[in-house]
């Protein structure tokens, strides 16, 4: 590992983490890697039992990396809702691909408060605005003529890159359209869509990455791709007043029996939609032969909310 030092911005965003952090976090600089470009999969978070290590693998930009994993980070303690993955199509190839996906839309809409308060912090200047760019030339090729199979990823850098600059960059807008022309049209619609209200609450996290997977699967179809389904495949943590956790489990969500099974049991995954906004919001597995009955699911539509949530052991946020 390497003896990193970081700026008093990034070392005061450690220690509120830690302020409220159940266990220790700490950062870990490892290896030499210095790429010259800043991407988001330069650092994970990785955890043992409350022990949180943030692993920063590149150092091209050692405070920009960490205070944005950092600010990830501060959001999920603080109670904006959380994406999990607990279904899977039977191809392992094909379910990391969904996760990817998935992981990236959440994340763009995350960035919204996550690069504000790094701009806030002054932990983005001139020349981490260049080295993102280098980052996104490192992900994406131009778009060539026809258009390949890569737009489905285009689409999801152009858009964060939107999140990242703003859309009243004229230089960087310039060059997006050059390079990419059809992919920065739908990235624009997209990221209209997305900053139509903030997002200032875990509420109205929840709801613009509901938003934005519905949105994204309308831009795909309209490209003749497949959707990738995030309202099923992606569960996205509640956020409910104290009324709603009182509500019978009926009243809010409808179990919904997919094709894909549960990843825990391997037997067919029930999904628990929320009526309100058709997204995925906790995955129960199909009863055993034994159990299935009516009775079952009536056992399941009558609990509270709040009795279901914590049997499920599924964190929520309160409105």
């Amino acid at each position: 590992m390497q003896n990193v030092e970081i700026n008093s911005e990034t070392q005061s965003l450690l220690d509120a983490v830690n302020e409220i952090s159940p266990g220790k976090v700490e950062l870990q600089f490892i290896g030499q890697l210095q790429s010259g470009y800043v991407r988001h999969d330069q650092a994970q978070a990785v955890q043992d039992k409350d022990h949180i290590m943030i692993q920063i693998s590149d150092l091209s930009a050692p405070d920009y990396t960490a205070s944005h994993e950092l600010l990830h980070l501060l959001m999920t303690l603080r109670g904006f809702p959380q994406i999990f993955f607990a279904i899977s199509t039977g191809e392992e190839q094909l379910d990391q691909q969904l996760m990817m996906l998935g992981t990236e839309l959440y994340d763009t809409v995350s960035h919204m408060v996550v690069v504000s308060e790094q701009r806030k912090h002054n932990l983005i200047n001139d020349e981490i605005e260049q080295m993102y760019m280098k980052g996104v030339r490192a992900t994406i090729d131009p778009e060539p003529t026809p258009v390949d199979d890569k737009m489905t990823l285009r689409l999801l850098v152009v858009l964060d890159a939107l999140v990242f600059y703003g859309d009243q960059n004229k230089v960087v807008n310039n060059q997006l359209e050059n390079d990419y022309p059809i992919s920065f049209a739908a990235a624009k619609k997209l990221y209209a869509l997305i900053t139509e209200k903030p997002v200032d609450s875990p509420f109205t996290l929840r709801r613009n990455v509901v938003k934005l997977f519905k949105a994204f699967d309308d831009q795909l179809k309209d490209w003749g791709l497949p959707p990738i389904n995030m309202t099923e495949f992606a569960t996205i943590s509640n956020v409910v007043s104290k009324r709603q956790l009182h509500l019978e489990v009926r009243q809010m969500f409808e179990l919904y029996h997919s094709d894909m099974v549960d990843i825990k049991t391997k037997r067919r995954a029930y999904v628990g939609i929320n009526r309100a906004d058709g997204q995925n919001s906790f995955v129960i597995s199909a009863p055993t032969k034994d159990n299935d009955n009516p009775d079952y699911y009536k056992a399941i539509y009558s609990l509270s909310v709040e009795d279901l949530l914590k049997k499920l052991e599924m964190p929520y946020s309160l409105r």
